[in-house]
């Protein structure tokens, strides 16, 4: 059930659409006509080319929309201008299943239109139908634009503590890893 294609606010104006005609703002499934767009927004926005990796995230994401994988792209009149990634985990880190964010992203000539928030709504609900009733993400503690986003759709802090380590200075020795294991 996709909600209505819908017009976004005025600054859109400058689609390619007819004089006088708004653009339509649609949120569907990912086609495999779509990766070069989705490559080349990814690329725009952080300043690395990756279609390798892309074409591995279609393959394991790009599966019709159906059940805990989504991945789904907004498009204004046709033309591809977001795309947001998600899935249920189930019951990791002692916590029920719950939708998880892992990509979302806006060309920048089309933020602060709402498609971002389209896209993240058409996530919900896909969510809300697998059964879920939370959604979690997470972001750099720099990347301000993001936050703020994710702020404004309702995100808050929550109750999961994310960790990490630099793998370089973890000492192996002593730890049962053999001199094969290390080298590799």
């Amino acid at each position: 059930m996709n909600p209505e294609p819908t017009r976004p606010r005025a600054r859109a104006r400058k689609s390619a659409a007819p004089a006088g005609a708004e653009p339509v703002l649609r949120v569907r499934t990912v086609r495999a006509s779509d990766m070069a767009a989705v490559i080349a927004l990814d690329a725009t926005v952080t300043g690395l080319h990756k279609a390798a990796y892309w074409q591995r995230v279609f393959k394991r994401y790009g599966n019709y929309g159906q059940g805990q994988r989504q991945f789904l792209v907004a498009t204004l009149d046709e033309q591809v201008c977001g795309f947001v990634i998600g899935e249920v985990r189930d019951w990791e880190f002692g916590a029920p299943p719950c939708g998880w964010v892992f990509a979302i992203d806006v060309m920048p000539s089309a933020r602060q239109l709402g498609i971002g928030a389209r896209m993240l709504a058409d996530l919900v609900a896909r969510f809300r139908r697998e059964g879920v009733h939370t959604l979690r993400t997470m972001t750099s503690s720099s990347n301000s634009l993001l936050q703020s986003f994710f702020r404004s759709q309702g995100m808050r802090a929550g109750h999961l503590l994310p960790l990490e380590m630099d793998l370089s200075a973890y000492p192996l020795e002593g730890r049962g890893v053999d001199d094969e294991e290390r080298a590799a």
